[in-house]
């Protein structure tokens, strides 16, 4: 047995004593913490794939550049995600969001043209209509130089290369991911302004495709190795359950991180704990992993932050 440690935290602590004594600590989602960084530090040594996935809703808030810092110094080597993350990666190389409130007036919000995501604010010009006015043109370069069918990550590359000219460029996910070749995987691209915008110039442009089939085609090829596999996994969804779902031919992840803030008894996707996996083939019997409830936009700084 291991006694409970009380936690001493000073203007001095660190990331990572903390990390330390949160796993000491022996309580509740404190010891979750300590025991997630702990599963991560082996997986970033000893996995041979990697995989970061989450939702759009936290590339609004100032979480995205502790999501690109993991992706520029290559902690993952797969990312998978959903369309509205390019939207808010995108739009934010040129235009910035606000700070607003969950209890903001929306009708007055929408007089004013502001979209609301939670408690952030998002201007009209800062997101549908940059994005529209800075894609169009990359989607016909992209077209004029042959490239007609690409699966999400090459065209996620292709975007990427071209932000190279822009001054915020090294702020975007997008950008770090075509300049370390890592694949970001998206399988609902049309649920979004990207997915819209593909939409339209596919409309004058019948030939071009971006193929979601040529992922699966790729994941195929990936993820029937039995090598050591990762994940870390912030909220539920489509990207969960995509990176759990291709897991299953590897015969289920080796290391999982789960973050969330959903209940478990409504049997949802983001609600299942990870140990749901295991009946699956998702997640091996004898993984090292931790489900952790709360909010990423908080818990997250806590659990990578000491291996930045």
């Amino acid at each position: 047995m291991r006694k409970v440690e009380d936690l001493s935290v000073t203007k001095g602590t660190s990331l990572a004593d903390l990390g330390v004594q949160y796993y000491a600590a022996g309580g509740f989602v404190a010891k979750k913490v300590g025991a997630a960084i702990q599963i991560l530090e082996e997986m970033f040594r000893e996995s041979k794939l990697s995989i970061l996935s989450f939702p759009a809703a936290v590339v609004s808030t100032g979480t995205r550049g502790l999501i690109k810092d993991l992706i520029r110094q290559k902690k993952f080597s797969m990312v998978m995600t959903t369309c509205g993350t390019l939207d808010h990666d995108f739009s934010r190389v040129w235009k910035d969001y606000y700070h607003g409130s969950f209890e903001d007036d929306d009708i007055a919000l929408h007089k004013r043209k502001i979209h609301r995501l939670g408690n952030v604010q998002i201007p009209i010009s800062s997101h549908g209509e940059i994005i529209e006015e800075k894609l169009q043109p990359m989607l016909q370069d992209m077209y004029d130089k042959g490239l007609r069918s690409m699966g999400t990550h090459e065209f996620i590359w292709e975007l990427g290369k071209r932000l190279d000219g822009e001054p915020r460029k090294e702020e975007s996910l997008i950008y770090w991911c075509w300049k370390h070749q890592i694949p970001m995987i998206i399988p609902g691209i049309t649920d979004g302004t990207f997915g819209l915008n593909l939409l339209l110039f596919m409309q004058d442009h019948k030939d071009f495709r971006v193929d979601v089939w040529k992922d699966e085609f790729y994941l195929m090829e990936r993820m029937f190795d039995k090598v050591k596999t990762g994940a870390l996994m912030i909220g539920g969804g489509i990207s969960k359950h995509h990176t759990i779902w291709w897991s299953q031919f590897k015969d289920g992840l080796d290391y999982a991180v789960y973050i969330t803030t959903a209940p478990e008894w409504d049997g949802s996707l983001s609600g299942a704990r990870l140990r749901e996996g295991i009946s699956w083939n998702k997640v091996q019997p004898n993984a090292k992993e931790v489900t952790i409830e709360g909010d990423a936009t908080v818990l997250l700084p806590l659990v990578v932050g000491p291996l930045l």
